[in-house]
């Protein structure tokens, strides 16, 4: 698989189908996010109470990724992440509703496997034009 439909196959596949048994064949034991200028290991581990947390929240959810870039070893992905909201997220009740929310992943992919991950959701305006949160 080239990088570019690693990480496709890595979130529309292994991602969307809870196939967390697999995560090490992704992503590195060394794996870090980057947010910003900081970087936080995270590990398969991490990466894995990551998407927990995800599925508690959206436990249907599925990823789709409808564009990409390769720039050597960085993968850039911009992804509809599509759930029904069943669980509490930053203090929002659930409310049953399927929310779709855009964003793009930034994967660093060396061997094989993604080393390094960021990137950001537009969780705002989906929240925003469900009214799960309002202007003050």
């Amino acid at each position: 698989m080239s990088k570019k439909e690693l990480v496709k196959y890595f979130y529309e596949v292994i991602v969307s189908e809870n196939m967390l048994d697999e995560l090490a064949k992704y992503i590195s034991e060394d794996c870090v996010q980057k947010i910003g200028e900081k970087t936080i290991f995270i590990g398969v581990d991490g990466m894995k109470q990551h998407l927990l947390a995800l599925k508690k929240t959206y436990p249907d959810y599925t990823m789709k990724i409808i564009r990409q870039y390769i720039e050597g070893d960085y993968v850039i992905s911009e992804f509809i992440m599509k759930g029904t909201h069943k669980g509490d997220f930053i203090g929002i009740k659930p409310t049953n509703k399927v929310l779709e929310i855009t964003g793009v992943d930034i994967d660093k992919v060396i061997d094989g496997r993604i080393v390094e991950h960021g990137g950001a959701a537009n969780t705002f305006e989906t929240f925003f034009e469900h009214r799960l949160i309002r202007p003050v």
